[in-house]
């Protein structure tokens, strides 16, 4: 049960039970107080009376009426709080014990209470002599005024600590509860953000945590956003690129090889009807072969400049050293293109008397798993960068290329050259 609370449920219900358990202390404390208090205020009423009587009964027999003053000293004495005192004929008798009469105010305290802390009354016997007659002033203890103060005392704690913890409670509740306000916030952002809205935001609030929170929630979304965007713009640059790329090969395709197979074409078919003829000419022959081998050759370059923009050839023939690992196919032209294009930037813009290029692994990083990554590095020593300079068409294109494999390419310049830095994964084995 206790783990399908919210959060807001657990602290008010912790809440409500310290409040709880802090009133039931004080009101038990207040009880088990209660019997030695009212205790001592007996005995000490006793104690007081008795000593009263003694000290006025002393010069009883010296009285003009000893019997009417000792009745008039009782008469006063029954006036007194907490005790009664009677006049009795006959000798001292032992100590009564009676239990204290019960009450039929509404108001007074319970007998379970009354039992509780004073189960019982006391009596005291003070011997008192007229003329050699023997009597004796009874006093008699009455607590239950001081029961009943102290039963008004508890429940009067009992009715203010409920209202003051009442006050409390719901006053730390509103407190708690526009705290945690955030966290509902929080819940409905992320909701969104999960379903696609990266524009999702929480305006920070709450505690410093809550709102430290928010911040970071914002900032998430933010970057989600931007890593969405961004991953759409490679999707369309990549098929534009590829677009270009079809109609490049498409409009080199019928640029060279439409006028050479025409050509071809028109050469054959002259050879076939020099060969049909009755005496072919030698000279025409050679000429029409000579020139069917020469577009022959002429289309062989061109194919191999379409399959080294389409694939490397030089790329097979490379040998990549064994500490980069197994590369994979498309980091291995990746690398081939990084440095390529690198180098053709040097050649055609740095002026540049030296160029160091090296490829090296990198160790796996927690961003690319297990996988590996090859760090190539060109450096040049031209002219640099000027500072409002913006990458071309080809190094922005290997860019593209390579975060879309999860790698990251920089071009750092001074005046000492230019420095292009790309870190490229390995295949996932």
């Amino acid at each position: 049960m206790w783990q399908k609370l919210s959060l807001r449920a657990r602290i008010n219900l912790l809440l409500a039970l310290v409040l709880a358990f802090g009133l039931l202390i004080n009101i038990t404390r207040l009880v088990v107080e209660a019997g030695p208090r009212v205790q001592a205020e007996d005995q000490s009423v006793i104690r007081l009376a008795r000593e009263f009587i003694e000290m006025i009964v002393a010069d009883l027999d010296e009285a003009p009426d000893p019997d009417t003053r000792l009745q008039q000293i009782a008469s006063d004495l029954s006036r007194l709080r907490h005790v009664s005192i009677t006049l009795q004929d006959g000798m001292p008798r032992a100590q009564n014990l009676a239990q204290a009469p019960e009450s039929d105010d509404p108001h007074a305290p319970p007998a379970w209470f009354v039992n509780l802390i004073h189960p019982e009354t006391t009596s005291v016997d003070v011997p008192v002599a007229v003329h050699g007659k023997p009597q004796q002033l009874v006093i008699t203890s009455h607590p239950n005024d001081e029961i009943a103060e102290i039963w008004d005392g508890i429940v009067t704690q009992l009715e203010v600590g409920s209202i003051t913890a009442l006050a409390l409670f719901l006053v730390t509740m509103m407190v708690v509860s526009r705290a945690l306000t955030p966290l509902a916030a929080l819940s409905q952002a992320m909701t969104r953000i999960e379903a696609g809205d990266y524009d999702a935001r929480v305006a920070p609030g709450g505690a410093p945590e809550l709102a430290a929170l928010c911040g970071k929630l914002n900032h998430l979304a933010a970057t989600l956003g931007e890593a969405v965007e961004e991953k759409r713009r490679l999707a369309e640059r990549a098929v534009s690129l590829q677009d270009v790329e079809r109609k490049q090969i498409a409009r080199e395709l019928h640029d060279e090889f439409g006028p050479y197979l025409f050509s071809l074409r028109a050469h054959a078919s002259a050879l076939v009807r020099l060969a049909e003829s009755a005496e072919p000419a030698r000279e025409a022959l050679q000429k029409h072969g000579s020139a069917i081998l020469e577009q022959v050759n002429a289309l062989q370059q061109f194919n191999r400049r379409v399959l080294e923009k389409l694939q490397p050839v030089g790329l097979a023939e490379t040998t990549i050293s064994r500490s980069l690992g197994k590369a994979g196919e498309t980091a291995e032209l990746t690398i081939y293109r990084v440095v390529q294009e690198a180098l053709t930037n040097v050649f055609r813009h740095a002026r540049a008397t030296s160029v160091n290029v090296t490829v090296e692994p990198t160790e796996p990083s927690g961003a690319n798993g297990s996988r590996g990554s090859a760090l190539v590095r060109v450096r040049d020593n031209g002219c640099g960068l000027t500072p409002d300079h913006k990458l071309g068409r080809g190094l922005t294109g290997m860019r593209e290329r390579i975060l879309a494999l999860g790698g990251t390419l920089s071009v750092a310049s001074s005046d000492r050259g230019v420095t292009v830095e790309a870190i490229i994964p390995n295949a996932a084995h």
